[in-house]
C-alpha cells in the first residue's frame, strides 16, 4: 500500500447523514481545511453530491483517497457489480480507492459478498477492498475466502465501548480497524476526563478523542457541518497523549455504550 494512500487515509472526512447541498458545501469545506480522504455508501445517498464536490474542487484524481460501500441489498451477483458501476458514475470516477462491504449479509454467510468484492477489485473498479460491522469471527473466515487483501474493517469505536476483542482481531487476521462514530455522536462530551485530558495538551475534549483513536492504531472518520469542528477533527497530528492518560481513557470503555446495535439496525450481527 502506497505511503500516500496510508498517510492520508488516517483520517476520513465522513458523509453520512449529509445530502445535496449541505453535503457537497461540507465535502468544500473539508477540502479547504486539508483533508484528501472521503468516506460515502450507496445507503448515504450522497454520492452525486460527494462526487459533484470532488470534481469542483479541481483536485487531481491521485491526491484523492474516496471509499464507498456496497449495500447489503446488492450482494448478489446480478447487482453487485452494476450497483458498483452505478456508483462510480454518480461520483464522476473511474474507480474508487477503497470499496467495503456495508454490512455482513442478512444470514451472515459471508462467502459470496467477499467474493464479489474481490472480483470488483480484479476488475479495476477499486484499488483496495475492504468490510465493515464485521465480528471477530467473520474477519478470521473473510481473510481465508480470498486471497486478495482486506485493508480495513470499519466499525464503531469510541473510548466509550470496548472493542479490545476485534482491536485482537485485527493483529492475527492483519486488516486493520477504521472507525465511525468515532465520538460516539456526542456521548463523549458528557464525560469531563476528555476536556481534562485537553487542557494539558491544549486540545478539545474532541481532539483528545480522535488521538486516543488513532494511538490506537485505528483510523478515524469524522463528519461535522461547521468549519470551526471539521479544522479541530484534522488537526490531530501535532500532540501524542501519554501513556498515562492514553490508560485514563481506556478505562473509560467499560462504558460499553453501542450506538449501533440490532435496534437501529435490525440486521446487525451479535458485536463482539
Amino acid at each position: 500500500m502506497n505511503i500516500y494512500f496510508q498517510k492520508n487515509n488516517q483520517r476520513a472526512f465522513g458523509t453520512f447523514p449529509l445530502t445535496e447541498h449541505q453535503c457537497r458545501e461540507a465535502v468544500l469545506t473539508a477540502i479547504e481545511v486539508g483533508y484528501r480522504a472521503f468516506d460515502t455508501a450507496q445507503m448515504y445517498g450522497n454520492e452525486a453530491e460527494t462526487g459533484a464536490a470532488l470534481k469542483e474542487s479541481g483536485l487531481p484524481r491521485d491526491e484523492l483517497c474516496v471509499t464507498t460501500k456496497v449495500d447489503i441489498s446488492n450482494f448478489d451477483q446480478s447487482h453487485f457489480l452494476n450497483s458498483v458501476e452505478a456508483s462510480l458514475k454518480s461520483l464522476q470516477l473511474d474507480y474508487v480507492d477503497v470499496l467495503l462491504l456495508h454490512w455482513p449479509p442478512a444470514d451472515f454467510n459471508i462467502t459470496e459478498s467477499v467474493k464479489l468484492l474481490e472480483d470488483a477489485s480484479k476488475r479495476n473498479l477499486t484499488k483496495y477492498i475492504g468490510v465493515s460491522n464485521y465480528t471477530a469471527d467473520m474477519m478470521r473466515k473473510a481473510a481465508k475466502i480470498i486471497a486478495t487483501p482486506l485493508i480495513t474493517n470499519q466499525v464503531e469505536f469510541h473510548p466509550l465501548l470496548n472493542q479490545d476483542v476485534l482491536l485482537s482481531a485485527a493483529q492475527e487476521t492483519g486488516i486493520p480497524l477504521s472507525s465511525y462514530c468515532s465520538v460516539a455522536r456526542g456521548e463523549v462530551f458528557k464525560h469531563a476526563i476528555f476536556g481534562e485530558i485537553g487542557v494539558c495538551y491544549g486540545k478539545t475534549a474532541g481532539q483528545v478523542v480522535l488521538r486516543w483513536i488513532l494511538q490506537k492504531g485505528v483510523s478515524i472518520n469524522t463528519m461535522s457541518t461547521k468549519r470551526s469542528h471539521i479544522e479541530a477533527n484534522y488537526n490531530v497530528m501535532d500532540f501524542t497523549l501519554s501513556s498515562i492518560d492514553m490508560a485514563r481513557i481506556d478505562a473509560m470503555t467499560h462504558n460499553n455504550y453501542r450506538i449501533v446495535n440490532k435496534e437501529l439496525v435490525p440486521y446487525a450481527p451479535d458485536f463482539d
